[in-house]
Protein backbone atom coordinates (compact mmCIF):
# COMPACT_ATOMS: atom_id res chain seq x y z
CA UNK A 1 0.00 0.00 0.00
CA UNK A 2 1.27 3.45 -0.88
CA UNK A 3 1.98 5.54 2.24
CA UNK A 4 2.86 9.16 2.92
CA UNK A 5 4.86 10.46 5.87
CA UNK A 6 3.32 13.67 7.17
CA UNK A 7 4.97 16.07 9.62
CA UNK A 8 3.52 19.23 11.09
CA UNK A 9 4.69 21.43 8.25
CA UNK A 10 2.73 19.40 5.76
CA UNK A 11 -0.46 20.03 7.66
CA UNK A 12 0.16 23.76 7.40
CA UNK A 13 0.94 23.70 3.73
CA UNK A 14 -2.57 22.99 2.52
CA UNK A 15 -4.05 25.79 0.49
CA UNK A 16 -6.47 27.89 2.50
CA UNK A 17 -5.42 26.55 5.93
CA UNK A 18 -3.59 28.62 8.52
CA UNK A 19 -1.63 27.52 11.55
CA UNK A 20 -4.55 28.13 13.87
CA UNK A 21 -6.62 25.50 12.12
CA UNK A 22 -4.35 22.50 11.58
CA UNK A 23 -1.29 22.84 13.76
CA UNK A 24 -0.41 19.14 13.89
CA UNK A 25 2.36 18.06 16.24
CA UNK A 26 4.79 20.29 18.09
CA UNK A 27 7.64 19.29 15.83
CA UNK A 28 9.35 17.08 18.41
CA UNK A 29 7.39 13.90 17.72
CA UNK A 30 8.36 11.37 15.09
CA UNK A 31 6.77 11.68 11.67
CA UNK A 32 3.45 9.89 11.41
CA UNK A 33 2.71 6.96 9.13
CA UNK A 34 -0.40 8.07 7.25
CA UNK A 35 -1.62 5.72 4.49
CA UNK A 36 -3.19 7.01 1.31
CA UNK A 37 -6.80 5.79 1.14
CA UNK A 38 -9.17 5.50 -1.83
CA UNK A 39 -12.84 6.48 -1.71
CA UNK A 40 -15.20 4.15 0.10
CA UNK A 41 -18.38 2.64 -1.32
CA UNK A 42 -20.78 4.54 0.96
CA UNK A 43 -24.50 4.05 0.40
CA UNK A 44 -26.66 7.16 0.19
CA UNK A 45 -29.68 4.87 0.35
CA UNK A 46 -28.53 3.63 3.74
CA UNK A 47 -28.15 7.20 4.98
CA UNK A 48 -31.62 8.15 3.79
CA UNK A 49 -33.39 5.00 4.98
CA UNK A 50 -31.85 4.87 8.45
CA UNK A 51 -32.29 8.60 9.06
CA UNK A 52 -35.92 8.43 7.93
CA UNK A 53 -36.71 5.44 10.15
CA UNK A 54 -34.93 6.67 13.28
CA UNK A 55 -36.63 10.08 13.07
CA UNK A 56 -40.12 8.77 12.38
CA UNK A 57 -42.88 9.34 14.94
CA UNK A 58 -42.84 5.58 15.58
CA UNK A 59 -39.52 6.05 17.42
CA UNK A 60 -41.06 8.75 19.66
CA UNK A 61 -37.97 10.96 19.67
CA UNK A 62 -35.62 8.16 20.86
CA UNK A 63 -35.71 9.03 24.55
CA UNK A 64 -33.53 6.66 26.61
CA UNK A 65 -35.63 4.18 28.53
CA UNK A 66 -38.62 4.49 26.22
CA UNK A 67 -40.17 2.24 23.58
CA UNK A 68 -38.24 4.43 21.16
CA UNK A 69 -34.99 3.18 22.65
CA UNK A 70 -36.04 -0.44 22.20
CA UNK A 71 -36.83 0.17 18.54
CA UNK A 72 -33.55 2.07 18.06
CA UNK A 73 -31.39 -0.63 19.63
CA UNK A 74 -33.14 -3.33 17.58
CA UNK A 75 -32.65 -1.37 14.37
CA UNK A 76 -28.97 -0.70 15.02
CA UNK A 77 -28.12 -4.28 15.96
CA UNK A 78 -29.88 -5.53 12.82
CA UNK A 79 -28.12 -2.98 10.60
CA UNK A 80 -24.70 -3.51 12.20
CA UNK A 81 -24.98 -7.28 11.73
CA UNK A 82 -26.17 -6.89 8.13
CA UNK A 83 -23.25 -4.52 7.48
CA UNK A 84 -20.79 -7.26 8.39
CA UNK A 85 -19.81 -6.22 11.93
CA UNK A 86 -19.46 -8.54 14.90
CA UNK A 87 -21.00 -7.94 18.35
CA UNK A 88 -18.65 -5.59 20.18
CA UNK A 89 -19.13 -6.49 23.84
CA UNK A 90 -17.96 -10.05 24.47
CA UNK A 91 -20.54 -11.54 22.10
CA UNK A 92 -23.22 -8.94 22.83
CA UNK A 93 -24.25 -5.95 20.73
CA UNK A 94 -24.97 -3.73 23.73
CA UNK A 95 -23.36 -2.31 26.85
CA UNK A 96 -25.70 -1.63 29.76
CA UNK A 97 -25.72 1.97 31.01
CA UNK A 98 -27.53 2.31 34.37
CA UNK A 99 -29.62 5.50 34.45
CA UNK A 100 -32.35 7.07 36.55
CA UNK A 101 -35.14 9.10 34.98
CA UNK A 102 -36.71 11.94 36.98
CA UNK A 103 -39.81 13.68 35.66
CA UNK A 104 -40.91 16.89 37.32
CA UNK A 105 -44.55 18.02 37.54
CA UNK A 106 -46.89 20.27 39.55
CA UNK A 107 -44.48 23.19 39.39
CA UNK A 108 -45.17 26.08 41.73
CA UNK A 109 -44.12 29.54 40.52
CA UNK A 110 -40.62 30.73 41.31
CA UNK A 111 -41.43 33.23 44.06
CA UNK A 112 -39.02 36.00 45.01
CA UNK A 113 -39.53 37.79 48.31
CA UNK A 114 -37.75 40.69 49.95
CA UNK A 115 -36.29 43.69 48.19
CA UNK A 116 -38.00 46.93 47.41
CA UNK A 117 -40.83 45.36 45.37
CA UNK A 118 -41.98 43.10 48.17
CA UNK A 119 -42.55 39.99 46.07
CA UNK A 120 -42.70 38.57 42.54
CA UNK A 121 -43.80 35.26 41.03
CA UNK A 122 -42.45 33.80 37.79
CA UNK A 123 -44.15 31.20 35.61
CA UNK A 124 -42.56 27.81 35.00
CA UNK A 125 -41.58 27.28 31.36
CA UNK A 126 -42.14 30.86 30.25
CA UNK A 127 -39.84 32.49 32.81
CA UNK A 128 -37.82 29.70 34.40
CA UNK A 129 -37.17 25.97 34.34
CA UNK A 130 -35.82 23.73 37.06
CA UNK A 131 -35.09 20.07 37.71
CA UNK A 132 -33.84 17.96 40.57
CA UNK A 133 -31.01 15.47 40.27
CA UNK A 134 -32.11 13.95 43.58
CA UNK A 135 -34.39 10.93 43.81
CA UNK A 136 -36.93 12.59 46.08
CA UNK A 137 -40.75 12.67 45.79
CA UNK A 138 -40.90 16.45 46.02
CA UNK A 139 -38.37 19.23 45.70
CA UNK A 140 -38.86 22.24 47.97
CA UNK A 141 -36.83 25.43 47.94
CA UNK A 142 -37.97 27.61 50.85
CA UNK A 143 -36.77 31.19 51.27
CA UNK A 144 -33.32 30.41 49.90
CA UNK A 145 -31.10 33.49 49.79
CA UNK A 146 -29.97 34.42 46.28
CA UNK A 147 -26.26 35.06 45.83
CA UNK A 148 -24.83 36.35 42.55
CA UNK A 149 -21.62 34.36 42.03
CA UNK A 150 -20.63 35.80 38.65
CA UNK A 151 -19.62 32.97 36.32
CA UNK A 152 -19.61 30.45 39.18
CA UNK A 153 -16.01 29.38 38.56
CA UNK A 154 -13.46 27.94 40.96
CA UNK A 155 -10.25 27.48 38.93
CA UNK A 156 -7.17 27.41 41.22
CA UNK A 157 -4.82 26.89 38.29
CA UNK A 158 -6.02 30.22 36.87
CA UNK A 159 -6.09 32.02 40.22
CA UNK A 160 -9.86 32.44 39.97
CA UNK A 161 -12.53 31.68 42.59
CA UNK A 162 -15.98 33.25 42.37
CA UNK A 163 -16.98 31.45 45.59
CA UNK A 164 -14.08 32.66 47.71
CA UNK A 165 -15.11 33.24 51.33
CA UNK A 166 -18.71 32.11 50.79
CA UNK A 167 -20.79 29.68 52.79
CA UNK A 168 -23.43 28.57 50.26
CA UNK A 169 -25.32 26.18 52.54
CA UNK A 170 -29.05 26.69 52.03
CA UNK A 171 -28.47 29.41 49.42
CA UNK A 172 -29.15 29.67 45.69
CA UNK A 173 -26.30 30.54 43.34
CA UNK A 174 -27.26 32.89 40.49
CA UNK A 175 -24.77 32.32 37.68
CA UNK A 176 -23.86 33.83 34.31
CA UNK A 177 -23.67 31.56 31.28
CA UNK A 178 -20.35 31.06 29.41
CA UNK A 179 -17.08 32.31 30.96
CA UNK A 180 -15.42 35.67 31.69
CA UNK A 181 -13.72 35.98 28.29
CA UNK A 182 -17.00 35.85 26.37
CA UNK A 183 -17.05 38.67 23.82
CA UNK A 184 -13.26 38.69 23.30
CA UNK A 185 -12.05 39.33 19.77
CA UNK A 186 -9.26 36.75 19.84
CA UNK A 187 -8.09 33.66 21.71
CA UNK A 188 -6.09 35.54 24.34
CA UNK A 189 -7.28 35.83 27.93
CA UNK A 190 -7.45 34.00 31.26
CA UNK A 191 -10.15 31.71 29.82
CA UNK A 192 -8.78 31.29 26.29
CA UNK A 193 -10.38 34.44 24.89
CA UNK A 194 -13.51 33.92 22.84
CA UNK A 195 -13.09 30.12 22.83
CA UNK A 196 -15.29 28.83 25.66
CA UNK A 197 -13.59 26.64 28.23
CA UNK A 198 -15.27 23.86 30.18
CA UNK A 199 -15.81 26.43 32.94
CA UNK A 200 -18.39 28.05 30.66
CA UNK A 201 -20.58 24.96 30.30
CA UNK A 202 -23.76 24.57 32.34
CA UNK A 203 -22.63 21.10 33.40
CA UNK A 204 -19.60 22.56 35.16
CA UNK A 205 -21.57 25.38 36.79
CA UNK A 206 -24.11 23.02 38.36
CA UNK A 207 -21.34 20.64 39.47
CA UNK A 208 -19.40 23.47 41.13
CA UNK A 209 -22.48 24.90 42.85
CA UNK A 210 -23.07 21.44 44.34
CA UNK A 211 -19.43 21.20 45.47
CA UNK A 212 -19.89 24.57 47.19
CA UNK A 213 -22.89 23.24 49.11
CA UNK A 214 -25.56 25.37 47.43
CA UNK A 215 -29.20 24.40 47.83
CA UNK A 216 -29.95 25.45 44.26
CA UNK A 217 -28.36 26.99 41.18
CA UNK A 218 -29.96 29.23 38.56
CA UNK A 219 -28.16 30.15 35.34
CA UNK A 220 -29.16 33.44 33.70
CA UNK A 221 -29.99 32.65 30.09
CA UNK A 222 -28.78 34.91 27.28
CA UNK A 223 -28.95 33.69 23.71
CA UNK A 224 -25.50 34.72 22.48
CA UNK A 225 -23.33 33.42 25.33
CA UNK A 226 -25.47 30.27 25.60
CA UNK A 227 -25.40 29.87 21.79
CA UNK A 228 -29.09 28.88 21.74
CA UNK A 229 -32.43 30.52 22.49
CA UNK A 230 -34.82 30.07 25.39
CA UNK A 231 -36.87 27.66 23.28
CA UNK A 232 -33.97 25.20 23.46
CA UNK A 233 -33.70 25.56 27.23
CA UNK A 234 -37.43 25.06 27.69
CA UNK A 235 -37.49 21.96 25.45
CA UNK A 236 -34.38 20.39 26.90
CA UNK A 237 -35.15 21.00 30.57
CA UNK A 238 -38.81 20.02 30.63
CA UNK A 239 -40.15 16.48 30.61
CA UNK A 240 -38.18 13.39 31.69
CA UNK A 241 -34.50 13.94 32.53
CA UNK A 242 -31.99 11.08 32.63
CA UNK A 243 -28.99 10.91 34.95
CA UNK A 244 -26.45 8.26 35.96
CA UNK A 245 -27.51 6.05 38.82
CA UNK A 246 -25.57 7.17 41.88
CA UNK A 247 -23.59 4.98 44.25
CA UNK A 248 -23.65 5.19 48.03
CA UNK A 249 -20.59 7.44 48.21
CA UNK A 250 -21.52 9.76 45.36
CA UNK A 251 -20.87 13.50 45.84
CA UNK A 252 -23.65 15.68 47.23
CA UNK A 253 -26.05 17.38 44.84
CA UNK A 254 -27.98 20.61 44.85
CA UNK A 255 -31.70 20.27 45.49
CA UNK A 256 -32.54 22.07 42.23
CA UNK A 257 -30.75 23.23 39.12
CA UNK A 258 -32.39 25.55 36.62
CA UNK A 259 -32.37 28.54 34.32
CA UNK A 260 -34.06 31.94 34.38
CA UNK A 261 -34.73 34.29 31.49
CA UNK A 262 -32.45 37.33 31.35
CA UNK A 263 -35.37 39.75 31.79
CA UNK A 264 -36.45 37.78 34.87
CA UNK A 265 -32.95 38.20 36.29
CA UNK A 266 -33.16 41.91 35.51
CA UNK A 267 -36.37 42.22 37.55
CA UNK A 268 -34.87 40.29 40.46
CA UNK A 269 -31.70 42.38 40.54
CA UNK A 270 -33.68 45.60 40.29
CA UNK A 271 -35.85 44.50 43.22
CA UNK A 272 -32.64 43.79 45.12
CA UNK A 273 -31.37 47.29 44.37
CA UNK A 274 -28.55 45.99 42.17
CA UNK A 275 -27.44 46.91 38.66
CA UNK A 276 -27.23 43.65 36.72
CA UNK A 277 -25.29 45.17 33.82
CA UNK A 278 -22.60 46.55 36.13
CA UNK A 279 -22.35 43.27 38.04
CA UNK A 280 -21.98 41.35 34.77
CA UNK A 281 -19.04 43.57 33.89
CA UNK A 282 -17.51 43.22 37.36
CA UNK A 283 -17.79 39.42 37.11
CA UNK A 284 -15.36 39.42 34.17
CA UNK A 285 -12.47 40.44 36.45
CA UNK A 286 -10.38 38.19 38.68
CA UNK A 287 -10.97 40.33 41.77
CA UNK A 288 -14.77 39.92 41.55
CA UNK A 289 -16.46 39.17 44.86
CA UNK A 290 -19.82 37.41 45.03
CA UNK A 291 -22.78 39.64 45.90
CA UNK A 292 -25.63 38.57 48.23
CA UNK A 293 -28.87 39.93 46.78
CA UNK A 294 -30.84 40.03 50.05
CA UNK A 295 -33.88 38.46 48.38
CA UNK A 296 -35.15 34.92 48.77
CA UNK A 297 -36.38 32.29 46.30
CA UNK A 298 -39.03 29.65 46.87
CA UNK A 299 -40.61 26.99 44.67
CA UNK A 300 -41.60 23.35 44.72
CA UNK A 301 -42.43 20.52 42.33
CA UNK A 302 -43.13 16.81 42.36
CA UNK A 303 -40.70 14.19 41.03
CA UNK A 304 -41.50 10.81 39.56
CA UNK A 305 -38.43 8.55 39.61
CA UNK A 306 -37.69 5.50 37.50
CA UNK A 307 -34.47 3.49 37.46
CA UNK A 308 -33.71 1.67 34.25
CA UNK A 309 -30.98 0.31 32.06
CA UNK A 310 -30.19 2.05 28.79
CA UNK A 311 -27.82 0.71 26.14
CA UNK A 312 -24.82 1.71 24.14
CA UNK A 313 -24.74 -0.29 20.90
CA UNK A 314 -21.31 -1.60 19.86
CA UNK A 315 -20.17 -3.31 16.69
CA UNK A 316 -16.63 -4.21 15.68
CA UNK A 317 -14.79 -4.98 12.45
CA UNK A 318 -11.81 -6.96 13.83
CA UNK A 319 -8.38 -6.04 12.53
CA UNK A 320 -6.23 -8.47 10.58
CA UNK A 321 -2.70 -7.59 11.77
CA UNK A 322 -3.16 -5.69 15.06
CA UNK A 323 -6.68 -6.60 16.23
CA UNK A 324 -6.00 -5.43 19.80
CA UNK A 325 -5.50 -1.86 18.62
CA UNK A 326 -8.75 0.03 18.14
CA UNK A 327 -10.09 2.97 16.13
CA UNK A 328 -13.44 4.48 17.16
CA UNK A 329 -16.38 5.91 15.28
CA UNK A 330 -18.91 7.43 17.71
CA UNK A 331 -22.37 8.99 17.44
CA UNK A 332 -25.28 9.33 19.85
CA UNK A 333 -28.53 7.59 18.94
CA UNK A 334 -30.77 9.36 21.48
CA UNK A 335 -32.83 12.54 21.35
CA UNK A 336 -35.38 14.29 23.61
CA UNK A 337 -38.48 12.12 23.21
CA UNK A 338 -41.64 14.13 23.80
CA UNK A 339 -40.99 17.81 24.44
CA UNK A 340 -42.56 21.27 24.45
CA UNK A 341 -45.20 21.19 21.68
CA UNK A 342 -44.93 23.31 18.55
CA UNK A 343 -47.75 25.66 17.56
CA UNK A 344 -49.41 22.81 15.64
CA UNK A 345 -49.45 20.58 18.73
CA UNK A 346 -46.61 18.29 17.61
CA UNK A 347 -44.78 17.26 20.79
CA UNK A 348 -42.29 14.71 19.40
CA UNK A 349 -38.71 15.93 19.14
CA UNK A 350 -37.80 13.59 16.28
CA UNK A 351 -34.13 14.59 16.09
CA UNK A 352 -33.70 13.95 12.38
CA UNK A 353 -30.56 16.04 12.02
CA UNK A 354 -29.61 15.67 15.69
CA UNK A 355 -28.65 12.87 15.61
CA UNK A 356 -30.44 10.40 13.35
CA UNK A 357 -28.01 11.54 10.65
CA UNK A 358 -24.92 10.76 12.71
CA UNK A 359 -26.35 7.40 13.76
CA UNK A 360 -27.16 6.55 10.16
CA UNK A 361 -23.57 7.51 9.31
CA UNK A 362 -22.31 4.82 11.70
CA UNK A 363 -24.30 2.23 9.73
CA UNK A 364 -23.24 3.56 6.34
CA UNK A 365 -19.58 3.71 7.32
CA UNK A 366 -19.74 0.23 8.83
CA UNK A 367 -21.08 -1.08 5.52
CA UNK A 368 -18.38 0.73 3.53
CA UNK A 369 -15.49 -0.34 5.77
CA UNK A 370 -16.67 -3.96 5.74
CA UNK A 371 -16.96 -3.89 1.94
CA UNK A 372 -13.38 -2.62 1.72
CA UNK A 373 -12.23 -5.49 3.90
CA UNK A 374 -10.94 -5.54 7.45
CA UNK A 375 -8.15 -3.06 8.21
CA UNK A 376 -4.93 -3.79 10.08
CA UNK A 377 -6.41 -2.43 13.30
CA UNK A 378 -9.90 -3.14 14.63
CA UNK A 379 -12.60 -0.56 13.92
CA UNK A 380 -15.27 -0.01 16.59
CA UNK A 381 -18.67 1.53 15.80
CA UNK A 382 -20.15 2.91 19.00
CA UNK A 383 -23.70 4.31 19.16
CA UNK A 384 -24.05 5.89 22.61
CA UNK A 385 -27.09 6.73 24.68
CA UNK A 386 -28.13 9.81 26.66
CA UNK A 387 -25.92 12.42 25.00
CA UNK A 388 -28.71 14.95 25.34
CA UNK A 389 -28.80 14.42 29.11
CA UNK A 390 -25.12 15.31 29.46
CA UNK A 391 -22.96 12.84 27.46
CA UNK A 392 -23.97 10.02 29.80
CA UNK A 393 -23.51 7.05 27.46
CA UNK A 394 -20.10 8.10 26.18
CA UNK A 395 -18.99 9.02 29.70
CA UNK A 396 -20.04 5.59 30.95
CA UNK A 397 -18.13 3.85 28.16
CA UNK A 398 -15.04 6.02 28.70
CA UNK A 399 -15.08 5.13 32.39
CA UNK A 400 -15.97 1.47 31.75
CA UNK A 401 -14.37 0.75 28.38
CA UNK A 402 -15.07 -2.49 26.57
CA UNK A 403 -11.79 -2.06 24.70
CA UNK A 404 -8.89 -0.66 26.79
CA UNK A 405 -8.36 3.05 26.21
CA UNK A 406 -4.59 2.66 26.20
CA UNK A 407 -5.12 0.35 23.21
CA UNK A 408 -7.48 2.82 21.52
CA UNK A 409 -5.60 4.76 18.86
CA UNK A 410 -8.13 7.57 18.46
CA UNK A 411 -11.41 8.23 16.79
CA UNK A 412 -13.94 10.39 15.03
CA UNK A 413 -17.23 11.63 16.51
CA UNK A 414 -20.27 12.44 14.35
CA UNK A 415 -23.00 14.66 15.72
CA UNK A 416 -25.65 16.17 13.40
CA UNK A 417 -25.09 16.50 9.65
CA UNK A 418 -26.79 19.67 8.44
CA UNK A 419 -28.38 19.20 5.02
CA UNK A 420 -26.77 22.12 3.25
CA UNK A 421 -25.26 20.85 -0.01
CA UNK A 422 -21.56 20.45 -0.88
CA UNK A 423 -19.01 22.72 0.81
CA UNK A 424 -15.46 23.71 -0.08
CA UNK A 425 -14.40 23.32 3.52
CA UNK A 426 -15.01 21.36 6.71
CA UNK A 427 -15.30 22.93 10.14
CA UNK A 428 -12.84 21.69 12.77
CA UNK A 429 -14.09 21.91 16.35
CA UNK A 430 -11.10 22.16 18.65
CA UNK A 431 -8.29 22.48 16.07
CA UNK A 432 -4.62 22.32 16.95
CA UNK A 433 -5.05 19.90 19.85
CA UNK A 434 -3.68 16.60 18.58
CA UNK A 435 -1.71 14.90 15.85
CA UNK A 436 -4.98 13.67 14.38
CA UNK A 437 -4.96 17.04 12.63
CA UNK A 438 -2.26 15.60 10.40
CA UNK A 439 -4.49 12.70 9.38
CA UNK A 440 -7.22 15.27 8.68
CA UNK A 441 -4.84 17.37 6.59
CA UNK A 442 -4.00 14.36 4.42
CA UNK A 443 -7.66 13.35 4.06
CA UNK A 444 -8.68 16.88 3.09
CA UNK A 445 -5.91 17.12 0.54
CA UNK A 446 -7.13 13.90 -1.08
CA UNK A 447 -10.65 15.38 -1.22
CA UNK A 448 -9.52 18.79 -2.49
CA UNK A 449 -11.05 20.61 0.46
CA UNK A 450 -9.75 22.84 3.23
CA UNK A 451 -10.20 23.09 6.99
CA UNK A 452 -11.87 26.04 8.63
CA UNK A 453 -11.67 26.85 12.32
CA UNK A 454 -14.94 26.70 14.25
CA UNK A 455 -16.57 30.10 13.56
CA UNK A 456 -18.22 30.11 17.01
CA UNK A 457 -15.58 28.97 19.55
CA UNK A 458 -17.48 30.90 22.21
CA UNK A 459 -20.28 28.30 21.97
CA UNK A 460 -18.03 25.66 23.56
CA UNK A 461 -18.93 22.93 21.08
CA UNK A 462 -15.76 21.01 21.97
CA UNK A 463 -17.31 20.25 25.37
CA UNK A 464 -20.77 19.40 24.07
CA UNK A 465 -20.49 16.10 22.24
CA UNK A 466 -19.40 12.53 22.74
CA UNK A 467 -15.74 12.90 21.84
CA UNK A 468 -15.18 14.90 25.04
CA UNK A 469 -15.42 12.07 27.61
CA UNK A 470 -12.79 10.17 25.60
CA UNK A 471 -10.56 13.23 25.42
CA UNK A 472 -10.79 13.58 29.20
CA UNK A 473 -9.43 10.03 29.43
CA UNK A 474 -6.57 10.88 27.06
CA UNK A 475 -7.86 9.35 23.79
CA UNK A 476 -7.28 11.69 20.80
CA UNK A 477 -10.59 12.35 19.04
CA UNK A 478 -11.60 14.45 16.04
CA UNK A 479 -14.88 16.34 15.99
CA UNK A 480 -15.89 17.95 12.71
CA UNK A 481 -18.89 19.86 11.41
CA UNK A 482 -19.96 20.37 7.84
CA UNK A 483 -18.35 23.33 6.13
CA UNK A 484 -20.10 26.67 5.72
CA UNK A 485 -18.40 27.77 2.49
CA UNK A 486 -21.01 26.19 0.26
CA UNK A 487 -20.35 25.53 -3.41
CA UNK A 488 -23.74 27.08 -4.08
CA UNK A 489 -23.91 30.42 -2.28
CA UNK A 490 -20.65 30.57 -0.33
CA UNK A 491 -20.40 31.45 3.35
CA UNK A 492 -23.49 33.61 3.37
CA UNK A 493 -25.62 30.65 2.31
CA UNK A 494 -23.88 28.28 4.73
CA UNK A 495 -24.37 30.63 7.67
CA UNK A 496 -28.03 31.05 6.74
CA UNK A 497 -28.62 27.28 6.78
CA UNK A 498 -26.95 26.94 10.18
CA UNK A 499 -28.90 29.87 11.61
CA UNK A 500 -32.24 28.59 10.32
CA UNK A 501 -31.65 25.21 11.92
CA UNK A 502 -30.43 26.68 15.20
CA UNK A 503 -33.32 29.16 15.45
CA UNK A 504 -36.21 26.99 14.25
CA UNK A 505 -35.47 23.28 14.56
CA UNK A 506 -32.62 22.52 16.96
CA UNK A 507 -33.99 20.60 19.98
CA UNK A 508 -37.55 21.19 18.84
CA UNK A 509 -40.37 19.29 17.14
CA UNK A 510 -39.47 20.71 13.72
CA UNK A 511 -36.21 18.75 13.45
CA UNK A 512 -37.93 16.30 11.10
CA UNK A 513 -36.93 14.25 8.08
CA UNK A 514 -37.56 15.78 4.66
CA UNK A 515 -37.82 13.58 1.57
CA UNK A 516 -36.54 16.50 -0.54
CA UNK A 517 -33.21 16.83 1.23
CA UNK A 518 -30.08 17.11 -0.93
CA UNK A 519 -27.63 14.58 0.53
CA UNK A 520 -24.66 15.42 -1.71
CA UNK A 521 -22.85 17.48 0.93
CA UNK A 522 -23.36 14.84 3.61
CA UNK A 523 -22.04 12.11 1.33
CA UNK A 524 -18.92 14.17 0.63
CA UNK A 525 -18.38 14.57 4.36
CA UNK A 526 -18.80 10.82 4.84
CA UNK A 527 -15.98 10.16 2.40
CA UNK A 528 -13.80 12.31 4.66
CA UNK A 529 -14.87 10.34 7.74
CA UNK A 530 -14.26 7.10 5.85
CA UNK A 531 -10.70 8.14 4.97
CA UNK A 532 -9.93 9.30 8.50
CA UNK A 533 -11.04 6.07 10.13
CA UNK A 534 -9.27 3.88 7.62
CA UNK A 535 -6.08 5.95 7.72
CA UNK A 536 -5.89 5.45 11.49
CA UNK A 537 -6.76 1.77 11.16
CA UNK A 538 -4.07 1.10 8.52
CA UNK A 539 -1.37 3.24 10.17
CA UNK A 540 1.34 2.00 12.51
CA UNK A 541 1.47 5.33 14.37
CA UNK A 542 -0.02 6.30 17.73
CA UNK A 543 -1.05 9.95 17.39
CA UNK A 544 -0.85 11.99 20.59
CA UNK A 545 -2.06 15.33 21.87
CA UNK A 546 0.32 18.21 21.13
CA UNK A 547 2.75 19.33 23.81
CA UNK A 548 1.01 21.61 26.30
CA UNK A 549 -2.52 20.38 25.58
CA UNK A 550 -4.60 19.69 28.69
CA UNK A 551 -5.01 16.01 27.70
CA UNK A 552 -1.36 15.26 26.79
CA UNK A 553 -0.31 14.31 30.31
CA UNK A 554 -3.23 11.90 30.70
CA UNK A 555 -2.34 10.12 27.46
CA UNK A 556 1.37 9.99 28.28
CA UNK A 557 0.65 8.51 31.70
CA UNK A 558 -1.65 5.82 30.31
CA UNK A 559 0.85 4.95 27.58
CA UNK A 560 3.73 4.69 30.05
CA UNK A 561 1.76 2.21 32.13
CA UNK A 562 1.19 -0.36 29.38
CA UNK A 563 3.06 -2.57 26.98
CA UNK A 564 -0.06 -3.50 25.03
CA UNK A 565 -0.94 -0.25 23.30
CA UNK A 566 0.36 3.27 22.78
Amino acid sequence: MKRILVVAAAALALAGCDAAVLSGSDGNDDALDIPEIADGDISEKTMVDVTRELSSDEFEGRMPGSEGEKKTVELLTQRFEAAGLQPGNDGKWTQDVPLVEITGSDFAPLSITGGKDGGMAFEYGKDWVGVSYRETPRTRINNSELVFVGYGINAPERGWNDYEGLDMKGKTAVILVNDPDFGAEDLEGPFNGKAMTYYGRWTYKFEEAARQGAAAALIIHETEPASYGWNVVESSWSGPQAYPQRGENAPALTEMNGWIQNDVAQKIFTAAGKDLAKLKEAARKKDFKAVPLDVQASTSFANETREYMSQNVIGILPGTKRPEEYVLYTAHWDHLGRCTPADDGDDICNGAVDNATGTAALVALAEAQAKAGAADRSMVFLAVTAEEQGLLGSTYYAQNPVFPLDQTVGGVNMDAFLIAGPARDVTVVGPGKSQLDEFLAAALKADGRIATDNPNPEAGYYYRSDHFPFAKQGVPMLYLDGGEDLVDGGREAGEAVAKEYRDNRYHGPKDEFDENWDWSGVMADLQLYYRLGRMMAMSTSWPNWVEGDEFRGIRDESCAATNAGC
